[in-house]
């Protein structure tokens, strides 16, 4: 079973939403930068910037995240990672990060963009931006902008599909069964 929990328009007042919180915890966007984690993560984060943009009159800096080898699940596994570059084109050193992602669920995501992050430089502050919250944390990890809290039981994915990528713009909750027919 396949569940829509968000349409176009509710991703597009959800990304509002998440966009002026930013503005408010920060007092403005000054020294806030973006970081969107490839893939879906990254288009979240243009959609913010973008908005941003409209409500302070300012361009805030974009970069994307490849967290391919940071990952602590790869360890074991035949096939050979996917590697793309990542693209922070700017210094991170003592500026606010918003580090951006679709879906916040075990936390291992977060703490290996985190690690990748301090790598490139100290930033001042890092935040937490995700569109969907759907519990089962691993790690002490908890986001600073929540778009949509979606409680889910262990068989159950949140599928987020954006424009970008895919057909649409919406958030799907899928049933186990379900997600073994889109393998």
């Amino acid at each position: 079973m396949k569940t829509k929990v968000l349409d176009a328009d509710g991703l597009r007042r959800t990304v509002n939403r998440l966009s002026h919180e930013l503005v408010e915890k920060n007092k403005g966007v000054q020294d806030v930068v973006l970081v969107g984690i490839r893939t879906r993560g990254e288009y979240l984060a243009h959609r913010v910037a973008k908005k941003l943009e409209e409500i302070e009159n300012m361009k805030v800096q974009v970069g994307v995240l490849d967290i391919t080898l940071y990952r602590d699940d790869l360890r074991g596994r035949l096939d050979q990672p996917q590697l793309k570059s990542s693209e922070i084109l700017f210094d991170i050193r003592g500026k606010v990060i918003v580090l951006i992602d679709d879906v916040l669920f075990t936390g291992r995501t977060i703490r290996s963009a985190l690690n990748a992050l301090m790598d490139l430089g100290r930033p001042a502050m890092i935040q937490l931006l995700v569109l969907v919250d759907r519990g089962h944390r691993e790690l002490p990890i908890k986001a600073d902008f929540v778009g949509k809290n979606v409680p889910t039981a262990h068989g159950q994915e949140v599928k987020v599909e954006m424009i970008e990528a895919d057909e649409e713009d919406a958030v799907y909750l899928i049933e186990n069964d379900e997600k073994e027919k889109l393998l």
